[in-house]
């Protein structure tokens, strides 16, 4: 099937290629439909849409700072999760685990990507077990029993999907770009569990099904698997064997950079890269847009974060649907003389708009829409 490509109007002073050239004394907006694959408009205004003095109403961008959450009870992860954004398609939650879980847990509603945002361990599974580390993503299919058992304080930040998770078609690009499969790991059952009985001699497996829980007690482990096969199992990857995709011209948008995706939504991995240097004309910094079909969630994992002020390791901004965001003034003034970015971050695009939760309304930054103002 041959798509054929829509023709543009041109009206008044434009770029003829998106994100490059500029016209002097513009800004470049990207409006478009179905995040960056539907029909679009680039705008050129002479002020930033962002540049507003104040905002009245609900509808803004918001940053959280999850370091300032509560730790929670030590090894009880269900407890000590921390519910952040939420819809019908995905839960966005995050935790810190200090000591082992004692109990196994089965996630009858969805399935989950753990991202390991500090801290190392072991996590245990029906496949067998997995040793974690900073960076790691570790995607568990609905109905695994699984655990797990840091080493050292392990902060957490999970995406429950309620449909199954995948990794993106790559296209043109060819099945080794972005990441070689080879380079995914799975677990064997060579090495059971360890986890003991509790004092009544039981191992428990805590089922969430339909938001509730319900507790299993066995004589002995369930994690009893001796041998698996097949292309349904728990799999782990880590950023560092994520090659992103690079244009030395042109400013790519955050699709070429989907690591899983899901029903209404999809996860984005950004990680150190070359900047656009050849062509000096070409953008540096994310274009202006308003997302008017997708709510934007970046967790900021590591490095210097040059596109956002006042931002660092474990906050998160939430940018929803119908107001504009990009790059913040004083960072467009930083790139000049940069050739590189050093940040590694992860986005959750959503379709549906989120609901902020309760837990983490206590520790926003309620004065970070006032950081896009023109110094």
């Amino acid at each position: 099937m041959v798509r054929r490509m829509d023709i543009p109007y041109i009206r008044g002073r434009v770029a003829l290629q998106a994100h490059v050239a500029v016209p002097e004394g513009t800004v470049e907006e990207e409006y478009a439909r179905n995040g960056f694959f539907g029909r679009y408009a680039h705008l050129y205004r002479t002020e930033a849409p962002v540049n507003w003095s104040r905002i009245e109403g609900p509808l803004r961008p918001r940053a959280y700072d999850l370091n300032a959450l509560d730790r929670g009870v030590k090894g009880d992860l269900l407890a000590a999760r921390h519910r952040v954004l939420a819809n019908a398609d995905v839960v966005l939650t995050t935790a810190v685990l200090d000591d082992e879980m004692p109990y196994f847990f089965r996630n009858a509603d969805g399935d989950e990507v753990l991202f390991i945002h500090d801290g190392a361990g072991r996590m245990e599974t029906d496949f067998g077990a997995l040793a974690y580390e900073p960076g790691d993503y570790l995607v568990v299919p609905r109905g695994t029993a699984w655990r797990l058992a840091p080493t050292s304080p392990t902060q957490v930040l999970t995406v429950e999907a309620f449909s199954e998770v995948a990794f993106p078609e790559k296209g043109m690009l060819g099945q080794h770009a972005l990441f070689d499969p080879a380079v995914l790991k799975v677990p064997s059952p060579d090495e059971g569990s360890v986890m003991k009985p509790d004092a009544n001699g039981e191992f428990e497996v805590r089922v969430k099904h339909r938001g509730q829980i319900t507790k299993v007690f066995y004589p002995r482990t369930p994690l009893n698997v001796v041998g698996w096969k097949g292309t349904l199992t728990v799999t782990q990857l880590n950023v560092r064997d994520i090659r992103p995709v690079l244009s030395d011209r042109y400013h790519l948008p955050p699709s070429a950079h989907s690591t899983f995706v899901m029903r209404n939504a999809v996860i984005c991995t950004f990680l150190p890269r070359p900047l656009e240097n050849g062509d000096p004309r070409a953008m540096k910094v994310p274009f202006y847009h308003s997302n008017i079909d997708f709510d934007e969630v970046i967790f900021y994992h590591r490095g210097q974060f040059f596109s956002r002020e006042g931002i660092k390791a474990g906050m998160l901004t939430y940018h929803p649907q119908g107001i504009h965001h990009g790059p913040q003034p004083r960072a467009v003034g930083r790139t000049a003389n940069v050739t590189h970015t050093d940040e590694i971050a992860v986005m959750l695009d959503t379709k549906n708009p989120l609901d902020v939760c309760e837990p983490v309304a206590r520790v926003e930054n309620v004065d970070y829409w006032k950081s896009w103002r023109a110094p």
